[in-house]
């Protein structure tokens, strides 16, 4: 047993141990039917505390040669499989965790030297009598020694945080490219190669129109493809786990789902459930494995369309972005949906597949999204958040003409010249001036009530004590129109019976006075 070739089972052993394990075991099925094939290269790329070194640690603890891990598996999903036994720990596996790299002698410069030096210490005191005593190439010493009939079923690979070098090294291209040169010698077209399964944050860079390592299939926040589900917890796993600690299952949903896969509707942060049942407290979790400060220095860049799309994202609305020519790294930014899409593999948006547009996926990381902009260089998006809470006092109070007003500042400051005069970035803009409700409200857009569907509609949590309110917009009409909508069209019947007062208010928008109206009443129920 070794710490790079053939490890054992520890690690996986230890989280078997942990009071929360969720079984995931079934991953194994499919690499299992990739092994040996033309698909056997795999790139899964996920944020932090999404599980992928756990997945990792799964996976060497399966094949590995340097442990019996037999006993530990029989009661998982896997052990069910009709690959269960004939692929356990039957192949010599390289595990390589790539931050324990590089902080070696010479720094990250010297990374792949030393990467080299130890696995092949490790490779040549099990199988040193098959190439040559000074052999200093990792893959000529294994290509050796599976053309002499060792290593009789291949080598698996496990590369765990492949591509940390990109945010270490991140404006060093030539140890980039020499790293990937030298990842891509080691795996293309090797017939010892029978798995190479590797995880990272980032899928995996390109130079020019291709990929330097396109043998790989990824899978990733943008397109995980078939393995979706293991992305992070699913819906189903998270009842079991809020019934087991008798936690508010709703909560947990507003907290850390919002991850939508085509093969899973709801995925939800793993890492923060975890830690929400342990502690028994829902509540920000990110900050413990993450700093705002990573946000903000993406939140900050002068892009054009980055800031009209945050204040509609902060607002609860969807960006659509295009995705396709984000190169895979964190510093090639040439465009608003080059900043978007590294939020997305990051964790702080989500993906709309059939949509292709991204949103704030929860409350977790929306109250990320604040901190890095109270404390980044975007005052005009600070000055909006904080004006919001006197927005919310002005409405409950009632107060028409400050509502208006308010509206008004938030319109010119969140706006730019060219989509002022735009129906959506009126919507927008209300939602994010409405910001601080959702502290005490549940903000839906377009509830279907009586006839046709209400703009947008604020219900309160059981415990705020607040009204729920009726929003309808009007552009170039009147606030009394709106008002009159909301009456006719009986928007108020699908809230009536929550329980509490219900104020309706109309906001319209004058064109050629760029003024906001308001008028607010008090429901009167029949």
């Amino acid at each position: 047993m070794g710490i790079y070739l053939n490890p054992g089972n520890e690690s996986f052993q230890r989280a078997l141990r942990s009071r929360i394990y969720i079984d995931k075991t079934e991953l194994i099925s499919y690499t299992n039917g990739v092994l040996g094939t033309e698909q056997c290269n795999i790139c899964v790329s996920r944020p932090r505390r999404f599980g992928k070194s756990m997945a990792a640690n799964m996976l060497v603890a399966y094949y590995s040669k340097g442990c019996n891990s037999e006993e530990m598996f029989r009661e998982l999903k896997i052990a069910k499989d009709s690959s269960f036994i004939p692929n356990l720990n039957k192949y010599d596996v390289i595990y390589l965790n790539i931050s324990q790299f590089l902080f070696g002698q010479g720094g990250v410069d010297c990374l792949v030297d030393n990467l080299q030096k130890l696995v092949l210490k490790e490779v040549r005191e099990e199988y040193g009598e098959f190439f040559p005593d000074k052999e200093e190439s990792l893959p000529s010493a294994l290509a050796d020694i599976y053309s002499k009939g060792q290593a009789q079923k291949g080598f698996v690979f496990i590369i765990d945080e492949w591509d940390c070098i990109f945010r270490e090294a991140r404006h060093n291209a030539t140890v980039q490219k020499d790293y990937l040169d030298f990842f891509r010698n080691l795996l293309k077209d090797r017939p010892y190669v029978q798995l190479a399964y590797m995880t990272g944050i980032l899928p995996i860079k390109k130079y020019g129109t291709h990929s330097a390592l396109n043998i790989f299939k990824e899978f990733s926040m943008t397109n995980p493809r078939g393995l979706a589900t293991y992305v992070g917890f699913t819906e189903n796993e998270v009842r079991g786990l809020c019934k087991r600690f008798d936690m508010k299952f709703s909560e947990a949903k507003r907290w850390y789902d919002g991850y939508r896969f085509k093969k899973a509707a709801h995925i939800y942060n793993p890492k923060s459930i975890v830690d929400a049942m342990m502690e028994g407290e829902y509540t920000n979790y990110w900050t413990s494995t993450e700093t705002y400060e990573a946000l903000q220095v993406y939140i900050d860049m002068n892009m054009d369309g980055l800031k009209e799309a945050i204040v509609s994202m902060l607002g609860g609305g969807i960006c659509e972005i295009d995705t396709e020519a984000f190169q895979n790294d964190m510093t090639s930014m040439k465009s608003r949906d080059d900043v978007l899409t590294l939020l997305v593999h990051l964790g702080y948006l989500a993906y709309d597949e059939r949509k292709r547009s991204v949103f704030i996926p929860n409350e977790e990381v929306r109250r990320e999204f604040i901190r890095a902009i109270k404390n980044g260089g975007r005052p005009e998006l600070a000055k909006a958040i904080q004006a919001s809470d006197r927005l919310l006092q002005a409405t409950l109070q009632m107060n028409a003409v400050e509502v208006g007003r308010l509206i008004d500042e938030a319109h010119s400051a969140n706006t730019s010249p060219d989509f002022y005069n735009n129906e959506q970035s009126l919507r927008s803009v209300i939602a994010l001036a409405y910001y601080s409700s959702k502290d005490d409200y549940l903000m839906i857009h377009e509830l279907p009530g009586g006839i046709g569907y209400s703009d947008i509609v604020f219900l309160p949590r059981k415990t705020s004590g607040k009204p729920a309110m009726v929003v309808e917009l009007k552009w170039d009409k009147s606030a009394e129109g709106a008002i009159a909508q909301i009456k006719a069209k009986k928007y108020v019947q699908s809230i009536e019976n929550y329980g509490g007062d219900i104020l309706l208010v109309g906001i319209n928008y004058d064109k050629s006075s760029k003024k906001h109206e308001c008028v607010i009443e008090k429901y009167k129920k029949a």
